[in-house]
């Protein structure tokens, strides 16, 4: 990746690594690029709910309106929605501001093409490096060839729309709770589930500009672990700030993560002979338990780098149809081109329906191999693969956990942080070596 792109668009602290400045240069060079073949294009833009959101907004627009695109402002949708409403309004690229599942003061910026998929990294690297010259060439129209900025009528009610029509079943009878994380799927989550007929409990549904993320979501499932055993529901689901992702709770207070998804959905869609390819691709992260239960129905499972960017490239690649991650980055390419949390969590809900059970029979399918994970704050993430000392530690604990288990030791892709995996069948010895390695990182790299 380049200075300003990482794993998934341009992220920092909002205006602190990333300003205003930046955003209008982003804007420019992306609608440039973007859009060169189009003779008046139009680019799309949507954001999560950060406070921050409005700013880099108004950047972004006034830099693609210099070079004579228009804008066609979406306003709060999930970065999902923004890229289906860019294939949707035949748009030449769409635009989201988000930082995803990180905390408030962050935020980001990524494009997706005029097809809805993320740009590959030699076209990030082209704006990139237009947005760093210190000569801006770029065209700068005057008159009537200045772009416009145009408020997209019913872009929710589109997307909802969108939704509904990816399952053929309603979903009358059930309760769930919705955790919005207060941000991009508030609105979208529950409205979606109450139109199929289910009773939604919503909770951190009400964003302020500030809370997002903020002790909710994905990555603080225990929130909706107890608020599915309080109100007795079926089942819970919990995305992240701009809901690409979905962590699902069962009906006993379990949580089903990206990976057990992949195989409820996997499995069923085999058994149907609908998993075109047999294939599912998934991460280096995802559990040995996923492999051995796909394995075991003869579903032929294909690995990539961590990053719904590579797991797309890969399934693109193969031609397969469904892929994602652990964190619940899962991608169904019949429906959208790039994970969707939202449209995750109503597949899942449909093999509910067709098979009759209840999510947490679905979910024995995968017997889970215990895994200990730990993300270690660094000042210089890049500085692991040259750490002799952390090598060898490294290096150590694959050979103390042998054929049975596995170590797994990266960066971050989009914050600053090293995470340590040990994978196996013994707790305590993965707790152990992975202490052993978290303190080594520590020591030289913290």
């Amino acid at each position: 990746m380049g200075i300003l792109f990482g794993t998934d668009g341009v992220r920092g602290i909002a205006n602190g690594e990333l300003t205003p400045e930046i955003a209008f240069r982003l804007g420019r060079a992306g609608a440039y690029l973007l859009s060169r073949d189009v003779k008046r294009p139009q680019i799309v833009i949507g954001k999560d709910t950060r406070i921050s959101g409005d700013m880099l907004e108004a950047a972004l627009m006034a830099g693609i309106c210099s070079v004579g695109a228009d804008v066609y402002r979406v306003g709060i949708l999930p970065t999902p929605g923004v890229a289906y409403l860019t294939r949707n309004l035949g748009a030449a690229a769409g635009v989201v501001i988000s930082a995803s599942h990180n905390p408030v003061q962050d935020n980001g910026i990524k494009f997706f093409a005029g097809n809805g998929f993320k740009l590959p990294d030699v076209l990030e690297e082209e704006i990139e490096g237009l947005v760093l010259t210190d000569q801006d060439q770029l065209p700068r129209p005057t008159g009537g060839e200045v772009g416009r900025v145009y408020e997209v009528d019913k872009a929710l009610e589109r997307y909802l729309e969108f939704l509904r029509s990816t399952i053929q079943v309603d979903l009358a009878g059930l309760t769930i709770v919705v955790d919005g994380a207060n941000g991009a799927a508030y609105e979208v989550a529950p409205r979606v589930l109450a139109g199929l007929g289910a009773r939604v409990i919503p909770i951190n549904c009400n964003p302020n500009g500030v809370n997002i993320n903020a002790g909710c979501g994905s990555t603080y499932p225990g929130v909706l672990q107890e608020a599915v055993l309080e109100c007795r529901a079926d089942l819970g689901i919990s995305h992240d700030g701009d809901a690409d992702r979905v962590i699902a709770v069962d009906e006993k207070g379990n949580l089903v993560d990206g990976d057990c998804i992949l195989v409820i959905c996997g499995l069923h869609l085999a058994r149907r002979k609908a998993l075109p390819m047999n294939t599912v691709v998934v991460t280096v992260m995802s559990n040995l338990g996923l492999h051995l239960a796909l394995r075991k129905e003869n579903i032929k499972t294909l690995e990539t780098k961590v990053g719904d960017r590579y797991v797309l490239e890969e399934m693109l690649h193969s031609r397969a149809k469904l892929g994602g991650e652990q964190s619940g980055h899962v991608i169904f390419l019949e429906h959208n081109t790039t994970g969707d949390g939202v449209l995750t969590a109503l597949q899942l809900m449909s093999v509910m329906r067709e098979t009759g059970l209840p999510l947490s029979a679905l979910a024995t399918q995968m017997t889970r191999m215990p895994q200990v994970l730990l993300n270690v704050r660094v000042k210089n993430k890049n500085g692991l693969d040259t750490c002799i000392p952390v090598q060898e530690k490294i290096c150590w604990a694959s050979e103390k956990l042998g054929d049975t288990g596995r170590v797994l030791v990266r960066p971050s892709g989009t914050e600053q942080l090293i995470r340590v995996m040990a994978e196996g069948p013994d707790e305590e010895e993965l707790k152990q070596v992975v202490g052993v390695i978290v303190r080594m990182v520590e020591r030289y790299l913290g």
